[in-house]
């Protein structure tokens, strides 16, 4: 595959007939067959994009700015290793230079309370993050959610963990990611009801839009967790819409509705789950699940036998 150059000619015969021979990587000419580069360099991306958008998305232009950096990866990081860029050990004059530049690097990196805070923050997410296995999208949002706290000043007289978690809670409610309050309270080591003062906190000074849990995400964790067939998790499903329909669910835990449609669509096709078994994987109480229960068999059209 060849290409004709612009604005280059022949230093033999003055031809500006000049082609680019990619697969041996020389320039020739084609009226004297002189060949004038040997070797070119390609300074092309090793990347093939076949439409605009990848080609947006693989333009090489660093590192990707992130949240869940103080610096949102602006800055450069000097490695701790004394070695040089092709491996061999640096001099001691060297190695104690590199050593203060990494002091000083570190100094300034956070040269404020502010910065400070943040730093031990979001890494303090992180390792919640991956404790919860959350998705990239939901860590970055829950970085955004403290960084608007730190600028109106809501981290004051509050612990750094449990505005993190309830900063992450938030951001799983916000991206669909089902993770409950107490999964997020067990990985950040403190309490639910702590994490759930600061997530009511947060919500109402940041006045964000947090939508409902989806009981329908909520059937499948549960049901995963139980290991129930897919015929009772269709059955559960349908309890719940009819449920729904008729606004039993209104002010009602969605935890609490949907394990009890579980534990009525396992007595109508015969599976033996009891409700201590439902309200552990649910993370609520034996109590809970009864009264729904009732409340359901009440109101809707159907007989469980008992």
């Amino acid at each position: 595959m060849s290409a004709t150059l612009e604005n280059k000619t022949c230093e033999e015969c003055g031809s500006a007939d000049i082609v680019t021979d990619k697969e041996t990587g020389e320039l020739v000419c084609t009226a004297c067959g002189t060949v004038l580069v040997e070797n070119l360099i390609d300074t092309g991306p090793e990347w093939r994009a076949f439409d605009l958008d990848q080609q947006q998305k693989l333009t090489r232009v660093g590192a990707p700015l992130t949240l869940t950096i103080h610096d949102k990866g602006l800055s450069t990081m000097i490695s701790w290793q004394n070695q040089d860029a092709t491996g061999r050990k640096l001099k001691p004059e060297e190695q104690e230079r590199q050593y203060r530049l990494r002091k000083w690097q570190r100094r300034t990196s956070s040269n404020d309370s502010t910065q400070r805070n943040l730093t031990h923050a979001l890494s303090e997410m992180n390792r919640i993050a991956n404790k919860l296995n959350l998705p990239k999208p939901v860590v970055e949002t829950a970085a955004m959610i403290y960084r608007r706290a730190i600028q109106k000043q809501l981290i004051r007289g509050r612990t750094i963990q449990s505005v993190v978690a309830s900063a992450l809670y938030m951001s799983c409610r916000q991206c669909n990611v089902i993770r409950s309050l107490e999964d997020v309270a067990k990985a950040a080591n403190i309490t639910r009801k702590e994490a759930a003062r600061n997530y009511r906190f947060l919500y109402k000074e940041l006045k964000t839009d947090v939508p409902p849990v989806n009981r329908d995400n909520l059937i499948t964790k549960f049901v995963s967790k139980l290991r129930i067939t897919g015929r009772t998790e269709q059955l559960a499903r349908q309890i719940l819409k009819q449920a729904s329909d008729k606004k039993l669910t209104i002010g009602r835990a969605p935890e609490g509705i949907t394990a009890a449609c579980i534990y009525i669509a396992c007595k109508i096709n015969m599976e033996e789950r009891t409700q201590g078994e439902i309200a552990k994987t649910a993370q609520i109480t034996e109590v809970t699940i009864r009264n729904r229960y009732k409340e359901l068999i009440k109101n809707l059209d159907f007989i469980v036998e008992l």
